[in-house]
């Protein structure tokens, strides 16, 4: 089975996302691996294939930053970068950036991406936790459990590079795209005092924190790390999702101050929403598609008159 994203905003899912709509979270969990696994490919389909087959754009990576709740900005956001027709690389995300990361990175559509992580008030999704003093009042436990059934169980079987910030138990940034990927995107999300700290299995110097703690994109990290694997006239261009802070206690995130070459920056406003309700979460997507469509095709164009690839 085959499906297209829609190119503009949307409040209509795709069909194979019926799983989603229609049966109780309940329902779900009592399906057999075997049927919850035929789901996760339903969903998937062949998008990754879609987003890189035939003729295609400038490659590029995309940094999506944290941002509270901030799930339908985010989304916005990567429904403007499918229209403009991007290669995308590789994708580095923290708190709510790599929760639509990761999802983006295995395939799912923008749609899909909102309506699974705004249909519900998040805190249908928490428990109050049994071990407050590992720094959260709310367990993620559930979280961890969903995302086991939407993404693959480690980073490295992604169609797509994906990496996620986190800050381990000792204070330390850490930039996580190795084994364990539901545990390091559960922790990538876990704020402190909120949410308790998320163990990741084969990862040391845990249970580990939101990394927007310590660093609200983790660009440095991350272009470095592509250093590492490219040689330097390969490394993509780096397109940042900067969405603004909602509290003064965050991480850094000034990303023109790191001086990286090739990084273009755009912005979007904090989502407001709240545990309780993610409110009418279709118009700011929409809001978020509409600006972020824009500024992307301006920047295509300010490339193309400075005779660089866009």
């Amino acid at each position: 089975m085959r499906i297209t994203a829609d190119a503009g905003p949307s409040n209509r899912l795709p069909s194979c996302t019926w799983s989603l709509r229609t049966e109780s979270h309940k329902a779900a969990c009592r399906r057999t691996k075997v049927e919850r696994k035929a789901i996760r490919r339903c969903c998937r389909c062949s998008l990754p294939s879609q987003r890189t087959a035939g003729t295609r754009g400038p490659s590029c990576d995309l940094v999506l930053s944290s941002g509270f709740l901030a799930f339908a900005i985010h989304a916005g956001f990567l429904q403007a970068v499918d229209q403009a027709d991007l290669q995308i690389e590789g994708i580095m995300g923290t708190s709510s950036g790599a929760l639509a990361g990761s999802l983006y990175a295995a395939g799912y559509t923008p749609d899909q991406i909102a309506y699974e992580l705004c249909h519900l008030p998040p805190i249908q999704r928490l428990r109050l936790s049994l071990r407050p003093w590992r720094g959260g009042i709310f367990s993620l436990h559930k979280v961890v459990e969903r995302l086991h059934e939407l993404l693959p169980a480690t980073f490295e079987e992604l169609p797509t590079r994906f990496a996620c910030g986190v800050v381990s138990w000792q204070g330390r940034y850490q930039l996580l795209d190795k084994g364990s990927l539901a545990e390091a995107v559960a922790a990538s999300i876990a704020v402190p005092f909120l949410f308790t700290a998320v163990d990741i299995q084969g990862q040391s110097g845990g249970p580990f924190k939101d990394g927007g703690v310590a660093d609200r994109v983790g660009l440095e990290m991350w272009r470095n790390r592509r250093r590492q694997e490219l040689p330097e006239d390969c490394v993509p261009r780096a397109a940042v999702h900067l969405v603004s802070r909602s509290s003064p206690f965050s991480g850094t995130d000034d990303v023109r101050g790191s001086g990286e070459a090739g990084v273009s920056v755009f912005r979007s406003p904090r989502s407001r929403k709240t545990l309780l309700s993610m409110g009418d979460w279709q118009s700011q997507m929409s809001a978020s598609h509409q600006y972020s469509a824009e500024a992307l095709q301006r920047w295509q164009q300010q490339q193309k008159r400075k005779g660089q690839p866009a």
